[in-house]
């Protein structure tokens, strides 16, 4: 996300060397709600790290001359092109009171279409990401989950700034409630820049004292766009998608010259009293790091019932690679567990 100032050259130098920095990094915890329920800090394995390996070079051939933010979201368009599509769903286009939008559902005998939804807000820095890149992995989590998922095209970033987004997303959720489903069986989920957009819309529907979904799902989440966790800097070399340059530029598109410390779009700074149950997981090695470990803590001061997950060795939005990556294959199902155990209805045997 380097503004548009930067030469493609020296986005590509700083992608380079992220690329070749060491994916092995320090152990961390895989912290759960409940202390007597932590594991053992786990280690990226041999075999973790050169799937991330070959993620990274993969990556390195659509972003290494991607300059600006319209440059970067082509890019990722491009990069998703390449990854496998969907399969076993039906999907049907739906207009989500006035958001486009496609629902997704399994492809099996015994799905009750319309019991259980999951609203899916894809990252992509504000700027970028579409139903086409996210849509194999909204179709996965429809499967793991037993559930429908409401995969949204929300307005981006320069176009649309905030609260273009956030509208949208709160938009999606109430056409959920209005379409049939009870709030105790839908799960809001998002991820980077959708991490926030989901927290931020049910912030937002606390606040009007609407019903809140049953639990919110957050991967890789931007929580603090004033960028002031530590990891910014620690996780620089690691990280082939964040720096500050590129955080600065993704801001004043989404922002303008709103504070980035409002609690209205930086939910680090918002009173999280009464929020649903909430799973926040992410990599070890992002720059937004401390977004997900800071706002876990303030979560639980507040009451919230957190569990969150340290990926070892993980990049940015891994996630949205489970055919490359072992992690996010199990990274993936441990969401959509968090989410069967959290729907009013279960699914059937």
């Amino acid at each position: 996300m380097r503004s548009a100032h930067h030469s493609g050259d020296a986005v590509g130098r700083s992608i380079v060397a992220a690329l070749r920095a060491a994916v092995s990094v320090a152990l961390l915890s895989l912290c759960l709600a409940a202390p007597s329920l932590a594991a053992e800090e786990p280690v990226q394995t041999e075999a973790s790290k050169a799937q991330v390996a070959k993620l990274l070079d993969k990556m390195g051939e659509y972003y290494s001359k991607a300059g600006t933010l319209a440059e970067r979201r082509a890019a990722f368009e491009q990069l998703m092109q390449q990854t496998p599509g969907p399969s076993k769903v039906q999907i049907r286009q739906v207009d989500a009171g006035g958001v486009a939008a496609e629902l997704i559902w399994p492809a099996r005998v015994h799905y009750a279409l319309g019991k259980r939804a999951i609203l899916y807000v894809h990252g992509g820095g504000f700027y970028s990401g579409s139903l086409d890149t996210h849509r194999a992995s909204a179709a996965s989590f429809a499967k793991a989950a037993s559930a429908d998922v409401l995969l949204i095209d929300y307005r981006l970033a320069p176009e649309y700034p905030y609260p273009s987004q956030i509208d949208d997303t709160l938009t999606a959720y109430l056409w959920l409630l209005d379409s049939g489903y009870e709030s105790g069986n839908i799960v809001v989920l998002g991820d980077a820049a959708g991490g926030n957009l989901a927290i931020q819309a049910v912030l937002r529907q606390i606040k009007l004292r609407g019903p809140p979904p049953a639990a919110v799902i957050a991967i890789s989440a931007v929580t603090d766009l004033a960028a002031t966790g530590a990891s910014i800097t620690t996780n620089a070399a690691n990280d082939p998608f964040g720096n500050a340059f590129q955080i600065e530029a993704a801001r004043k598109a989404y922002l303008g010259d709103r504070s980035p410390t409002d609690p209205r779009v930086s939910p680090l700074y918002a009173d999280m009293k009464g929020f649903p149950p909430l799973l926040m997981q992410v990599g070890s090695r992002e720059i937004s790091l401390d977004d997900t470990l800071r706002l876990a803590d303030r979560a639980r001061q507040a009451g919230v019932d957190v569990t969150t997950e340290v990926l070892p060795g993980m990049v940015h939005q891994w996630h949205l690679f489970p055919f490359w990556l072992d992690d996010a294959r199990k990274s993936n199902q441990r969401a959509a567990e968090f989410a069967l155990q959290h729907f009013a209805d279960k699914p059937r045997p």
